[in-house]
């Protein structure tokens, strides 16, 4: 009967214990980082409305562009890396779940000992067997959620890996985006480049034509000469980098340097609105933004863990088993033995040990409150320069196109005098150089255009939902 009291005592002495768990572990409050002020936009209101929400698939119609952005997800080696941490850090989780159950430990052992005549018993036996078969238990009360922080920070792990795996897809998506729409435009450089070069090897005949005639001097055939050799260099120039843009968009999909089919710019067409949304709403869609708080709850819950290895651990250790001097009787009713044992333990002196782990805790804890912050502002700072970026290509296309048909009447206007022998050579070759330059000017405008669609897409978090 004193017995099962002293249990009962045990018990409820333990239950008290486990409630001072509310008093040393804090739970976690989330930072004030997000003001509504944090994008700087003049024409686009913010509501909330987001184009974060939208899927890729959507966002990206060109079905040649929608088959490598499924092609990089599926194979891209930064992805599958990102998975693997996923798995590495479920282990973990399910470590910190098991943290509140017993450890349990078998052990068989035979031991054989021999005696010193000149021992105490040495004149009974020359020597002894012991044989045993036992299993130690030991579990440790969670006293001061010391085990409950280590399972919340396995948990902020876990999710943080997560979310860092969203963002390598949200990157990826926006990396295979652009870069095919780099080699759309370069397509079209190159088209222009080489129709240029055409009409500068008919320009080149028509010089010589006018030379023989009297009409011109060689200097004019040598400038029309070198016009045609400077149109040749950018091509080469266009193709060096044709070729190392389907090379890196090859490493993207996860695959060797390959060709790289494609459509055409003047195809490509984004429909979606322009919807930014408000600041808070970077916390739920911008994973890198999410990975980084979660990083924040981690080094959190950490800080409460090495806080309570400041206060007494309450430990229960129990074996039981069988034990017998001969192996016959090993499995005898009267081999069996217990011993419970159950203690606390309060650190006093290790070396300065648990106060240097929680001081670069705490100093870790506000390492990682500081980086959630940056993450939020260096994500307000991109959709504020995707949006500034997009509507200054979108100026800059109409501008360049009236440029571009101004300098190409120019060169016609120019080119006809001169054949009629009312203009100066040089303002033909002027005019021509312009409305190459002009043209090539305007193809990377369209593109400029089509990639800040999709940084602005990237910075409010969009593709990997």
């Amino acid at each position: 009967m004193k017995r099962i009291i002293n249990y009962k005592f045990l018990i409820a002495g333990i239950g008290l214990l486990n409630l001072q768990s509310c008093f040393v572990a804090k739970d976690y409050d989330q930072p004030e980082v997000v003001k509504e002020d944090y994008y700087r936009t003049d024409n686009i209101e913010q509501d909330s409305l987001n184009m974060a929400t939208i899927s890729w698939t959507e966002m990206f119609t060109d079905p040649i562009l929608q088959d490598y952005i499924e092609q990089g997800l599926q194979n891209n080696i930064d992805i599958r890396i990102a998975l693997q941490q996923i798995i590495a850090a479920e282990a973990y989780v399910k470590q910190g779940k098991a943290g509140y159950l017993p450890t349990i430990n078998g052990n068989a052992s035979y031991t054989h000992q021999k005696l010193s005549e000149n021992s105490q018993f040495g004149n009974q036996f020359s020597s002894l067997d012991q044989y045993q078969l036992s299993a130690d238990l030991s579990w440790e009360a969670d006293i001061w959620g010391k085990i409950r922080s280590q399972k919340r920070a396995f948990d902020a792990s876990y999710l943080q890996s997560i979310a860092a795996h969203q963002a390598v897809k949200t990157r990826l998506i926006a990396n295979i985006a652009s870069t095919y729409y780099q080699l759309l435009s370069l397509d079209e450089q190159i088209k222009i480049t080489e129709e240029t070069i055409d009409n500068r090897e008919n320009s080149l005949e028509t010089t010589q034509a006018l030379k023989e005639a009297g009409n011109l001097t060689e200097v004019g055939v040598k400038q029309t000469e070198a016009q045609l050799y400077t149109a040749q260099g950018i091509l080469i120039d266009l193709k060096n980098q044709e070729r190392l843009l389907e090379n890196t968009l090859s490493i993207l999909l996860g695959v060797a340097p390959i060709q790289i089919e494609r459509s055409e710019l003047e195809e490509q067409e984004i429909t979606t609105d322009l919807n930014i949304g408000v600041p808070v709403q970077l916390l739920r869609n911008r994973p890198d933004v999410i990975a980084a708080e979660y990083d924040l709850v981690n080094a959190f819950e950490l800080t409460n863990l090495a806080k309570s290895n400041f206060y007494p651990s309450l430990r229960l250790t129990a074996t039981g088993g069988l034990q017998a001097l001969e192996s016959g009787d090993l499995f005898n009713a009267s081999s069996l033995f217990a011993t419970v044992m159950g203690g606390l333990a309060q650190p006093i002196l290790n070396g300065r040990r648990i106060r240097t782990e929680y001081e670069v805790s705490v100093a870790q804890q506000e390492q990682a409150r500081l980086e959630f912050r940056r993450a939020i502002l260096t994500a307000s700072k991109e959709v504020s320069d995707a949006l500034y970026s997009y509507e200054a290509a979108t100026n800059k296309i109409e501008v360049k196109q009236k440029e571009y048909n101004a300098y190409d009447l120019a060169t016609e206007y120019s080119e006809e005098l001169l054949n009629n022998g009312l203009a100066n050579y040089l303002e033909v070759l002027t005019a021509r150089e312009n409305a190459l330059n002009s043209s090539l000017d305007l193809s990377n405008a369209k593109y400029n255009q089509l990639k800040a669609v999709v940084d602005l897409y990237e910075a409010l978090g969009g593709g990997w939902k």
